[in-house]
C-alpha cells in the first residue's frame, strides 16, 4: 500500500510525478493555490489548459508540468461550500477519486493534493480533511499502484487536521 503522509509547504515545489490543482471551472488560473500553481508553471499551462475547454465540479484533467518540479498537474474543480445539503461532500470525493483515477491512467505513482475547497470555496477544513483521507484510503486500499500520496498543507492548522486523519 502507497504511504500517505502530510507535508506543510508550498506544492509547487514538491518534486512528484503529480501535483493537484484546486482549479476554477475555466481552468485558467485564479486565486489561491491554482494562482500559484500557473504562475510557477508559467504561461504554458495556461495555454494547455486553454485548449481544454474547462472542468466541471468534481472532475479532472490533466496538463504537462512545465516549469514546475512535477511532472504533470491534475486539475480538479471543487464544490463552493452551501451548508453540506446540496452534494457538496458527493463531489468533493469526486476530486480525489477521478484525480487518483486519472493519474492511474496516465501510470503515476507519485501525487500531491492541496486542500481542495477550503480557501475562497468555504468548504470546512475539518470536513474536508477527514473526507479527503476517508476518500484516498479507501482508494489505496484496492490500488497498488500509488507509491506516495502526500496532503499538501498552507499551515499548521491544515497540516493537523490531516495528520489527525492519518492517525484515525
Amino acid at each position: 500500500m502507497a504511504v500517505m503522509r502530510v507535508w506543510r509547504g508550498d506544492i509547487t515545489r514538491l518534486d512528484v510525478d503529480a501535483i493537484v490543482n484546486a482549479a476554477n471551472s475555466s481552468l485558467l488560473g485564479g486565486g489561491g493555490v491554482d494562482g500559484a500553481i500557473h504562475r510557477a508553471a508559467g504561461p504554458e499551462l495556461k495555454a494547455e489548459c486553454a485548449r481544454l475547454g474547462g472542468c466541471p465540479t468534481g472532475e479532472a484533467r490533466i496538463t504537462k508540468g512545465y516549469r514546475l518540479p512535477a511532472r504533470h498537474v491534475i486539475h480538479t474543480v471543487g464544490p463552493v461550500w452551501r451548508g453540506g445539503g446540496r452534494g457538496e461532500s458527493a463531489l468533493l470525493a469526486a476530486c480525489y477519486a477521478n484525480a487518483l483515477a486519472l493519474g492511474r491512467a496516465n501510470d503515476l505513482a507519485t501525487i500531491a493534493f492541496p486542500a481542495i475547497s477550503t480557501g475562497a470555496y468555504g468548504y470546512p477544513p475539518d470536513r474536508a480533511a477527514t473526507l479527503a483521507v476517508a476518500v484516498v484510503r479507501a482508494i489505496l486500499a484496492d490500488d497498488t499502484g500509488w507509491r506516495e500520496v502526500i496532503f499538501c498543507c498552507f499551515d499548521e492548522a491544515a497540516k493537523a487536521l490531516y495528520e489527525n486523519g492519518l492517525a484515525g
